[in-house]
């Protein structure tokens, strides 16, 4: 009975969200082609590990496609071994691309009425995510592998140690790089032959990361942020996520937000959703993760037409 709802909702729904394993909705009637028969405008989007070709089989997971997709092997000290990235990534890259798959989907149906049917991968995501690294292997044969927390290309673009921790710093042009040795009192540095520009400074990235640590142990890393940032140099101590979400609390940025359930009741806080809406009647309602069937009632009465 129930699997008789689900195909009812689908019938009615804008869009059809399914992660299972290719073939499994197909064998419960509730494939794109079923669905579509019933429901021509729909958006229906399938999430897969490997796509529904040679890797349909293949179980998704996100630790795995890190592995596979190269992803790993880009991550971690150069000496050490490949690391995974610290929260499940290609899954958050991979529903972000599928939410913007749809959106473009029911853009496109506003205006002829067309349904579509999509297909997003965990390895395709990735995959699409790693920039410049892939940029680097397509078009110049280069074969990218682990640098730590160094920049391929730019430097200083790396964790430089102060008196009791390290430091964060990013120079992506000369004109912060003169901007930080000004700070740090070696403005003659800007004028060093060896580090005149970025690809120069890349190439004497060991002499000029000895030079700067020089300097930057003098003092605490919290107190070389306030002094760099104030002269406009990219810079950020290393805290834990608590840390990160004061930061953006004392930037006005309201990082998280109270949650309710359909009842009322706090649940509460939550990391606020990035996009911040501009305009009365924007803003999402603050509701928190439903329960199981919370609101199952109400969607079976929808369907049985009270």
């Amino acid at each position: 009975h129930d699997l008789e709802r689900a195909k009812k909702l689908a019938a009615r729904a804008d869009v059809v969200i399914e992660n299972f394993l290719p073939g499994t909705m197909d064998r419960m009637g509730l494939g794109y082609e079923a669905v579509a028969r019933d429901n021509r405008s729909v958006v229906y989007a399938s999430i897969t590990g490997f796509g529904s070709g040679g890797g349909a089989e293949l179980g998704g997971y996100d630790f795995v496609v890190q592995a596979i997709g190269g992803l790993m092997h880009i991550t971690g000290d150069p000496d050490g071994d490949p690391a995974k990235v610290g929260v499940a990534v290609v899954d958050v890259l991979t529903g972000k691309d599928a939410t913007i798959g749809i959106l473009a989907a029911l853009r496109r149906r506003d205006a002829d009425g067309t349904g579509a049917r999509l297909e997003v991968s965990l390895l395709s995501s990735l995959q699409g995510a790693l920039a410049n690294q892939a940029a680097a292997h397509l078009g110049a044969g280069v074969e990218p592998t682990r640098l730590g927390n160094v920049h391929p290309s730019i430097a200083p673009y790396e964790l430089l140690r102060c008196a009791d921790g390290p430091l964060a710093v990013a120079c992506g042009n000369d004109r912060q790089f003169a901007k930080l040795v000004d700070a740090l009192g070696r403005p003659g540095l800007a004028d060093d032959e060896r580090f005149l520009t970025n690809s120069l400074r890349v190439a004497h990235r060991a002499e000029l990361r000895g030079v700067l640590e020089h300097e930057l142990t003098g003092d605490t890393a919290s107190a070389w942020q306030a002094i760099l940032s104030a002269a406009g140099v990219p810079t950020g101590e290393v805290g834990d996520i608590g840390a990160g979400l004061d930061y953006a609390e004392r930037l006005g940025l309201d990082p998280t937000i109270e949650v309710y359930d359909s009842r009322g009741a706090s649940h509460g806080r939550q990391v606020r959703h990035p996009v911040r809406w501009q305009g009365a009647g924007f803003e999402p309602p603050a509701l928190a993760p439903p329960r199981l069937d919370e609101h199952g009632d109400a969607v079976r009465a929808w369907l049985d037409g009270a």
